[in-house]
């Protein structure tokens, strides 16, 4: 339009200037060289305009030109992406069906074209995967590494196809290159998680508990739950790798909130009790008794392999005589007098024991204890209800 107007406005400037001199046209010589041209003023004014009219004409051709080649490739281009885009979607949903080489198949069709290749091979990867076929897998992976802004997205995707695999070493090394760099990612947490229960890592899992806290994926009971789990495993590792001498240092550094939890009590005994360090586990639940009873802890005495088990049975008589209704402690006692021989007693603490609450060890004790005094008949009938305990649940 501006080039129209241009041309307009020279042409209009020509005719006035025209009119003004008409009669008075002059002349123009040009000379190149030994060759010259002459011709009017107004003869030159219009080759000008002709001129600068034939150059606008011929930018206008070319212009038009390159669009119709641009709109010709991009209606292909866009056709090729809407076609990937088409082949993708079919490729997910047949991934999430199970039809893992019909998936591969349609994403991988039209890859290149796709506004997001990274989405294409990663679909493929684990297409790959629900194959069995770890060269493919790791090969769609590679592709999908080098588009961009993959770093996070590939390394997750291989992170969790390790995880399925049970290759949680590989899965521990792809994630710790992760956490430095993602430390506040929900998924990272997750698999961080997962992977360290499973190869074990207590101490790891337990610093990690307050980042799962803080980000909210786990609840408090799930939260109490991991840290019993943890801080059991790892009395269980202290204990095999430094002895019961190294078990105590450790339990006595720990805070005292955590020494507190009956269960984690009870873990540290058992560990004690497996080490032969039956003193010390007896030292440990009695005191953890006198502050907070707790029936785990009162079924650990009948465990303890002592060389004199009086001082054991005086805490417990002394006990039952303050809560009679403490069935945990009243099978506790019954167990060491069935271990002293002592029948009458063993029966009546089992007998009190059962009338308090069900159980079926007691239930077998109990039905032994009767046999050792010939009580056949009365043993039978206790055996018959174990079984039907032990039946209906």
């Amino acid at each position: 339009m501006f080039r129209l107007i241009f041309l307009f406005v020279v042409l209009g400037a020509g005719l006035f200037v025209g009119t003004q001199f008409s009669g008075q046209q002059g002349y123009v010589l040009i000379s190149i060289a030994e060759k010259t041209l002459e011709m009017s003023v107004t003869t030159l004014v219009v080759f000008v305009i002709a001129a600068l009219a034939g150059l606008f004409l011929l930018e206008y051709l070319i212009k038009k030109l390159v669009y119709a080649s641009s709109t010709t490739w991009n209606y292909f281009s866009v056709r090729k992406m809407r076609h990937s885009r088409r082949y993708t979607n079919e490729g997910i949903i047949k991934l999430l069906e199970g039809d893992w080489k019909g998936a591969e198949k349609k994403v991988t069709r039209w890859a290149n074209h796709h506004d997001m290749p990274l989405l294409c091979y990663l679909v493929a990867s684990e297409a790959a995967q629900g194959q069995g076929d770890k060269a493919k897998r790791d090969h769609y992976l590679e592709l999908a590494s080098q588009q961009e802004n993959a770093h996070l997205a590939v390394e997750l995707t291989r992170a969790k196809q390790f995880i399925r695999d049970n290759e949680f070493e590989a899965a521990f090394d792809t994630l710790q290159s992760l956490k430095s760099q993602y430390a506040s990612n929900s998924i990272v947490l997750n698999l961080l998680k997962t992977t360290y229960m499973q190869l074990k890592l207590w101490q790891p899992l337990i610093d990690l508990l307050p980042q799962l806290t803080k980000a909210k994926l786990i609840t408090e009971e799930e939260h109490a739950e991991l840290i019993q789990k943890a801080q059991c495993g790892l009395l269980h590792e202290v204990a095999q790798q430094q002895g019961s001498e190294g078990l105590i240092s450790h339990w006595n550094g720990l805070a005292r909130k955590v020494k507190q939890d009956t269960h984690l009590v009870a873990c540290f005994a058992r560990e004690l009790i497996a080490r032969k360090a039956d003193a010390e586990a007896f030292t440990v639940i009695k005191e953890a008794l006198k502050k907070q009873p707790a029936p785990e802890l009162y079924q650990l005495l009948p465990d303890l392999n002592l060389p004199d088990i009086h001082p054991v049975v005086v805490f417990l008589e002394g006990v039952v005589k303050k809560e009679p209704d403490n069935a945990a402690a009243h099978s506790a006692l019954a167990h060491f007098y069935f271990r002293q021989e002592k029948w009458q007693e063993a029966q009546d603490h089992f007998e009190i024991a059962l009338k308090l609450r069900s159980d079926v060890s007691d239930y077998a004790f109990l039905a032994d204890t009767l046999e050792k005094q010939n009580l056949t008949k009365a043993a039978h009938e206790v055996s018959r209800k174990a079984l039907t305990l032990v039946q209906n649940d």
